[in-house]
């Protein structure tokens, strides 16, 4: 998507003039089952949030965006349909036992919305995604549906994202972890770090057998002392640092160093590979 944003709005990953959305429009027969799918987006959104650490009411919290009836130019003019699409909403709200706080004029133009908002490492609140409906564009494009009584009726749309813009989320995890991202989610997750260049040829065996079974790893083999390639590494919040010597070429292992756990025991290659497999299988 597109945005041509004002002057001043710019700010990062967080707003941005090209971004990729995960949205999804749901047509559904009656406000009803509009409500019962907000209510399962909410669930999706709980769950995609869980995957990446993120908690309610301690990461992020929910927002119903109203409008204002008297604000014809920012909203469309449907004044019962605002009202029942607002008060349906509320009660799924409550019905659902989430905390939430209600803000007046923050709605979109077509109808009521339940924001979840995050804050930066600024302070400053943002939405992240949101669950949508839509009273609006179903009458302008006359959406409609044959019902089981063979007459016309209209249609209702949910707009929802399950993570919103990729940009957007992908700075709010930067902020919340610090660039010391869980291993499943860390750009790189292991790098080899040789003594000296006469270890170059095992450090990138190592790498070869990291990267066949998924692993995002690099070399650093650039001509520095060990101690300065531990210390950029551990600048970089690497998740593994694989230190390889004379006694790792010889005995085909590898010394492991984790930036969570600290130093751990000397192990084969193949060993490590498994252990951060199944780290990754589980997302911890």
């Amino acid at each position: 998507m597109y945005r041509y944003e004002q002057s001043g709005e710019l700010m990062g990953l967080q707003r941005v003039r090209t971004f990729c959305l995960a949205d999804a429009h749901i047509v559904c027969a009656n406000e009803e089952q509009a409500v019962d799918e907000i209510s399962g987006a909410l669930d999706l959104i709980e769950y995609v949030t869980s995957v990446f650490g993120l908690k309610l009411d301690t990461d992020y919290r929910y927002r119903l965006s109203l409008g204002d009836r008297t604000n014809t130019e920012k909203y469309y003019k449907d004044d019962a349909g605002w009202e029942k699409a607002e008060g349906l909403m509320r009660a799924l709200m409550k019905k659902r036992g989430s905390k939430f706080e209600e803000a007046n004029d923050e709605a979109a133009f077509y109808g009521p919305k339940i924001d979840i908002q995050m804050k930066n490492a600024n302070g400053k609140e943002d939405t992240a995604f949101t669950v949508q409906y839509d009273l609006c564009m179903p009458s302008r494009f006359d959406l409609s549906y044959v019902g089981d009584d063979g007459k016309n009726h209209r249609a209702f749309v949910v707009h929802r994202s399950s993570i919103g813009a990729i940009e957007r989320i992908m700075a709010f995890l930067i902020e919340k972890y610090a660039g010391a991202f869980p291993l499943w989610l860390s750009p790189v997750q292991a790098k080899v770090l040789p003594v000296s260049e006469k270890h170059n040829t095992y450090a990138n065996d190592v790498l070869a057998a990291l990267r066949a079974t998924n692993i995002r790893a690099e070399v650093d083999d650039a001509n520095e002392s060990l101690g300065k390639k531990i210390r950029n590494a551990k600048q970089e919040k690497i998740p593994y640092l694989l230190v390889v010597g004379d006694k790792e070429v010889e005995a085909k292992t590898i010394s492991v160093d984790s930036r969570d756990a600290g130093k751990l025991e000397i192990t084969s290659l193949s060993d490590f590979i498994t252990k951060v497999t199944e780290e990754v299988k589980r997302r911890a």
